[in-house]
């Protein structure tokens, strides 16, 4: 098999079909790339000015290289092969929307340290208790979640499911694309 795409690479394929320096951009997106990306490394902190970055639908396992990312609002990492989203932290400043759907991500522990966050995709994962969760309820600003796909809703009654997320998490105004009425 061929060796994955670096980050490197797949920017300067970027700046090339774009006919703007990266490090400028205000918008960049990695995602599908081939061979996939599997490494985020330390270049991401040159896209100082990115607002937001999508490298979903490639091989990432780690969140990394992004301490320096300090306007970026939105991140996709949807469709990788995350398992936990340690590493997210550098960002819990900036980062208001999160995209991590269909990953195998069972923790969300470093989601607690999110300060801005507003808007959390995380279905199709593997989160299986009510303990990670109520972890969503921890960032003041989160109010809009998609969760469906996880074992925890998938192993109960949707009616029963959508009380108790609603019961637990109070300032929830939307779930899985629909508004929270209460």
């Amino acid at each position: 098999m061929s060796k994955p795409t670096s980050l490197k690479d797949a920017l300067a394929k970027w700046e090339d079909r774009n006919k703007q320096p990266a490090n400028t951009a205000k918008e960049i997106g990695l995602q599908f790339q081939y061979p996939p990306i599997e490494k985020m490394d330390p270049i991401l902190n040159s896209l100082t000015e990115c607002q937001k970055l999508s490298l979903s639908s490639n091989m990432i396992e780690k969140i990394t290289g992004i301490s320096g990312m300090k306007n970026l609002r939105v991140l996709s990492l949807a469709r990788n092969n995350l398992k936990t989203l340690n590493g997210i932290e550098p960002l819990a400043d900036t980062l208001e929307e999160l995209w991590v759907s269909y990953n195998n991500i069972e923790k969300i522990k470093p989601l607690e340290s999110m300060k801005a966050l507003r808007v959390f995709y995380i279905s199709f994962n593997m989160i299986k208790d009510w303990a990670e969760f109520m972890r969503m309820g921890v960032p003041a600003n989160l109010s809009e979640i998609t969760f469906v796909g996880n074992p925890l809703n998938e192993n109960m009654d949707p009616s029963a499911f959508l009380a108790e997320a609603v019961r637990r998490l109070p300032n929830m105004k939307k779930l899985d694309g629909e508004p929270v009425i209460r």
